[in-house]
């Protein structure tokens, strides 16, 4: 063996841990081939602008036309997920698990540092790609870090930008774990991420729980440098594993990534008999261990998080609404692809032609020269089977549709047949009902828990005070409020609550309005409180702040009213009975 292959064996020499992470990683990825190529097939068809790229192109259409029914279906979940999960600026709310921690100071600190944090720190946005992940794959993965962003102007001051925790999404291509754990938070978790060198520097210098990065960078800088003068062939010699999308080593080593392998979880250390728990591994090049800790998150276990659309048994990786439509997006576009060439068959139909013939150009008006045995015959075509697929391709998208567990009263669909308010509204309640049972387990799976993530880790690495803008209700105007860790530090839960508020206050709002407007609503009216039905309305609508409803305020608003109207109609008498100025009194001379 050579020199230059035992130096790069020396620098690629695999920490203990380095390895069998790395394996696992290999072993489970592997696994799962076959769903990665799924959700590749399923991507073509909802991005697809023909049929080229897709499936359909081995058939021996002419016409590649796609009709984009996943894409829509595709668009239609999200749009309306995303308006559940945040249906105005109530969507959160703080419950605290004592008296001391529900207090209306506490509970508007806590409310108003959250809602500050998730608007500036793009929340919102983060939510919509995972939406995307959820409808597209099935699965979504989130994890949460805490951010210390400054700029520093030229005389050294540094100003303060973004500070506070901040939702990343985790694609569900770049994580594996074990899909047979009774539940994702006991399984452990093993992330892959690709960064480029800079990026991996500044990660350092803004987020406080990965400053390892500096002395991590700073010893792959020293590698790079050595591993420079080293050819693609004397690594090939040296090491025989390839990294995921970088080919040989030499390769990557000299792209400028650096890709990092995080595992979370527990471990069993077989040569000394240790069970490691509640552990966060990073490696580096895939052999380099570059931090090993215990997960600083208070709550014990590791802040990334998981909710799938279609749970399978036995298995955590879910089916997604789109994963058993594909075949019937095929079906579409054989179909609409079919009935176009059928069409263009009827409209230009091939010609047979028989004896002795000129050549001739096929068109209007053209004279068409034969011999006496000769002869020219259009082969005709049957458009049966033409409308035959129209029908049939829009049975397919209803279908579609309806299994998809997509709200359809969104896009203006309503059944045959005439109904009276309360009949459409009972009817759109029970359609709805596989939209909303999925857009609350997103809701309360992957977005509360990851809000509370964030919650803890702000109130782990917050430092002094933080200054929020903040709505005082009762001026009614924005205000600078000075945030320190002691005003948000109280036991308790937040709970976003815009999808099953949404579903429960129009399920309320329905049944009243059915109630009263039918012969049980005349019976009970005599024993119903207007005031506390005043209370309830204002309450299931969420428009407290406008301060409409008081017990009997219309009473005295009429009678000021009133008030104002004789008050004014007596400065008008008044007005009209005294003399202008220089006019002389009636009966004087």
């Amino acid at each position: 063996m050579s020199d230059k292959i035992a130096e790069i064996r020396e620098y690629l020499a695999s920490d203990d841990a380095a390895a069998w992470v790395t394996n696992l990683w290999i072993n489970y990825n592997n696994q799962r081939q076959g769903k990665l190529n799924e959700w590749e097939e399923l991507r073509n068809y909802v991005f697809a602008t023909d049929t080229s790229t897709t499936s359909n192109a081995k058939l021996p259409w002419k016409n590649s036309t796609t009709l984009p029914k996943l894409c829509q279906i595709r668009d239609n979940l999200h749009s309306n997920y995303l308006s559940a999960l945040f249906p105005n600026d109530d969507w959160l709310v703080w419950e605290g698990y004592s008296q001391e921690d529900s207090v209306k100071k506490k509970r508007d600190a806590i409310q108003s540092y959250m809602k500050n944090k998730t608007r500036e720190g793009h929340f919102r946005i983060e939510m919509s790609r995972l939406l995307y992940d959820y409808i597209d794959y099935g699965n979504a993965f989130a994890t949460v870090s805490f951010e210390s962003r400054y700029k520093e102007e030229k005389d050294g001051t540094k100003i303060p930008g973004y500070i506070g925790p901040r939702l990343h999404r985790i694609s569900p291509l770049d994580i594996v774990f074990n899909p047979l754990s009774s539940s994702f938070l006991t399984s452990f978790k093993i992330i892959r991420s690709i960064k480029t060198i800079g990026e991996l520097k500044k990660q350092a210098m803004v987020e406080p729980e990965n400053a390892y990065l500096a002395s991590a960078m700073a010893s792959r800088d020293r590698l790079s440098s050595n591993l420079g003068g080293y050819s693609r062939e004397d690594f090939q010699k040296a090491v025989g594993y390839d990294v995921d999308g970088f080919g040989n080593l030499h390769e990557y080593y000299s792209s400028g990534y650096v890709e990092l392998l995080e595992f979370y979880g527990d471990y069993h250390d077989k040569v000394t008999g240790q069970l490691y728990t509640n552990q966060i591994i990073t490696i580096m090049d895939r052999c380099h261990i570059i931090r090993q800790e215990d997960i600083p998150s208070w709550f014990g276990y590791a802040p990334i998080f998981h909710v799938g659309w279609r749970l399978r048994p036995d298995n955590m990786w879910a089916m997604g609404p789109l994963d058993n439509l594909v075949g019937m997006q095929y079906r579409i576009d054989h179909l609409e692809n079919l009935k176009a060439d059928a069409m263009d068959l009827s409209v230009h139909p091939p010609l047979v032609i028989q004896g002795e013939v000129e050549e001739f150009i096929y068109g209007p008006g053209v004279e068409i020269h034969i011999d006496a045995d000769g002869g020219v015959t259009e082969l005709g075509k049957n458009l049966n089977g033409v409308i035959a697929a129209a029908n049939e391709i829009e049975m397919l998208e209803a279908r579609m549709e309806l299994y998809a567990g997509a709200p359809r009263e969104a896009m203006g669909i309503r059944s045959p047949g005439e109904k009276t308010m309360f009949e459409v509204a009972q009817l759109q309640n029970a359609s709805g009902r596989i939209f909303q049972e999925k857009i609350n387990m997103f809701e309360m799976e992957l977005e509360e828990p990851a809000l509370n993530s964030m919650f803890e880790s702000a109130k782990r690495n917050m430092d002094g005070f933080d200054l929020i803008r903040v709505m005082d209700d009762d001026l009614g105007v924005e205000q600078i409020r000075s945030i320190t860790r002691e005003d948000i530090t109280a036991a308790g839960k937040l709970r976003p609550i815009g999808a099953r508020h949404f579903a429960a206050q129009a399920q309320l709002l329905q049944n009243l309005s059915g109630v009263f407007n039918g012969t049980i609503g005349q019976m009970i009216m005599p024993h119903t409180s207007s005031i506390q039905l005043a209370s309830l309305i204002e309450d299931a609508m969420g428009i407290a702040k406008y301060d409409l409803f008081k017990p009997n305020v219309a009473v005295f608003e009429q009678q000021q009213t009133q008030r104002l109207v004789s008050q004014a109609q007596e400065d008008l008498a008044v007005e009209q009975a005294t003399p202008a100025d220089g006019a002389m009194p009636t009966g004087t001379l």
